[in-house]
């Protein structure tokens, strides 16, 4: 049987998926809008490619991927794809249903699987979807890796061919896999929390499978709101990017703090006792000095981004840490802990790595270990948050070609006025432009001592981008 007919390269379905290789794989993942660009028929060849880069048969057993999903309308379609892609090429599949990404992971190490795949576009809108791969070990892909699928994918001739008969891979399902994962985040628990009243966001996300159970499970007085998915509602003005809902939410029941997730639980948000947004960088900081004071920040060195704030690299040199600092992208920073043996990694977004219990980001679980450490040092999150003193930082988004993405840099109004605004700031602050792996935009971000200039700056320059944007579309149109 062949997988695709010999003429495929030349249809328009088939040319857009080859066009669509280059920027497969984001900072996290394929990403686009579903049933547009990210059909089934190419969810079924990203299903088929990662079969032949990434499994291996074992004797007589046959090999095997575990599939996860968010609560979005398009993922049990995409599911189907990728399993049916997996199947053809004599891979069994074991969906685990909806359930958050770290979790997938987790499990793909328990099962010892060849790879774990989540059809989720995390903290993105509804209608996008996309697909995220870890490899052996709940490990996420290698360079190496990612282009040895985008290598098959942009093949025209001479794919391998599909299994038949009983060659053919099966479907399984694993009913329990929430209750495990909630034991695994159980077992990290410090502590005995009945008077700990938290608030938890669930985004209308996977974590809605599972934050009720972690709840049962450690005894927590939790209110859960947002924990009620319709395929639609997915980070619909909740979650990790909109924790406004939370903030009240915690003041009004009196609540020791709130957390918030995003789509598919791999990042959080926290919100102190008096309603106050605590992010990535905040949390790090509570972090780093707890496991500093314990002993068990392995030398003495925190993995972040570029995107982190001034102010935490500041106030964890002052407690005698020093940061490595990332590309964007949790990816990254794991590298950077595996590179430097780290214990702690994250980003301001939320995505946190506690490499002692897990090799990606984990929202519910960096949520236990805060509840931990609230419970140890009986000591409220504003308390422990107040020690790190951000800088005032203005993150802009501009939404722009995907040929300004890559040509903005050179552009010399764009030039001119970054050096302009630079030489201003001094040493007293910095200005970063970083294009979006995901997303069709520039990410101006601008810090400073002054949160008037730091706003001025980054609404200027990012009306310089836009218009630089502009003129590239216009020029394209006349031409």
């Amino acid at each position: 049987m062949s997988v695709l007919p010999t003429d495929a390269a030349a249809s328009p379905v088939r040319k857009g998926m080859v066009e669509h290789m280059a920027k497969l794989f984001g900072t996290d993942g394929v990403r686009d809008i579903a049933g547009v660009k990210l059909t089934c028929e190419f969810a079924m060849r990203i299903g088929q490619a990662a079969a032949l880069a990434l499994t291996q048969p074992h004797g007589s057993a046959r090999s095997k991927v575990v599939i996860g999903k968010d609560t979005r309308a398009s993922s049990d379609m995409l599911e189907q794809a990728v399993s049916a892609g997996l199947t053809a090429m004599g891979v069994d599949v074991v969906l685990l249903g909806v359930i958050p990404t770290p979790a997938v992971a987790w499990l793909c190490a328990k099962y010892e699987a060849d790879a774990g795949i989540v059809i989720s576009a995390s903290h993105n809108p509804y209608e996008h979807n996309g697909i995220k791969i870890f490899g052996k070990g709940g490990r996420k892909l290698t360079d190496a890796q990612q282009e040895a699928i985008e290598a098959l994918l942009s093949q025209s001739e001479g794919f391998p061919a599909g299994k038949s008969g009983n060659e053919i891979g099966r479907v399984y399902y694993l009913s329990t896999a929430a209750q495990e994962y909630v034991e695994h985040l159980a077992g990290v628990a410090q502590g005995y929390f009945p008077d700990f009243k938290v608030v938890v966001d669930a985004a209308n996300g996977a974590a809605s499978t599972t934050v009720g159970l972690l709840a049962k499970r450690l005894a927590i007085p939790m209110v859960i709101i947002n924990d009620q998915p319709d395929g639609v509602n997915i980070n619909d003005n909740c979650g990790s990017t909109a924790p406004e809902a939370l903030c009240r939410a915690v003041v009004a029941n009196r609540a020791r703090l709130g957390i918030a997730l995003d789509g598919d639980a791999d990042r959080v948000v926290a919100v102190d006792e008096k309603g106050e947004v605590v992010d990535g960088d905040k949390l790090i900081a509570v972090f780093a000095s707890y496991l500093k004071e314990k002993g068990r920040l392995t030398q003495d060195k925190v993995a972040v981004t570029v995107m982190s704030n001034l102010g935490l690299v500041q106030y964890l040199k002052e407690l005698g840490i020093d940061c490595v600092q990332t590309a964007v992208g949790d990816r990254n920073v794991l590298e950077a802990m595996e590179r430097e043996n780290l214990a702690l990694g994250g980003e301001q977004s939320g995505h946190l790595i506690l490499r002692e219990y897990a090799a990606t980001g984990d929202g519910q679980l960096a949520m236990v270990f805060l509840l931990s450490i609230h419970y140890e040092k009986q000591m409220f999150l504003s308390r422990m948050a107040s020690r790190m003193e951000r800088f005032p930082q203005v993150v802009v988004n501009v939404r722009v070609s995907e040929q300004t993405k890559k040509t903005f840099a050179q552009n010399e109004t764009f030039l001119a006025c970054k050096q302009e605004m630079e030489e201003a700031l001094e040493q007293k602050g910095r200005i970063l432009i970083r294009p979006s792996g995901t997303e069709p935009v520039l990410r101006v971000m601008v810090e400073g001592s002054c949160m008037e200039t730091v706003n001025q700056y980054a609404v200027r320059l990012a009306q310089v981008l836009a218009d630089i944007d502009r003129g590239e579309q216009e020029g394209q149109k006349e031409e």
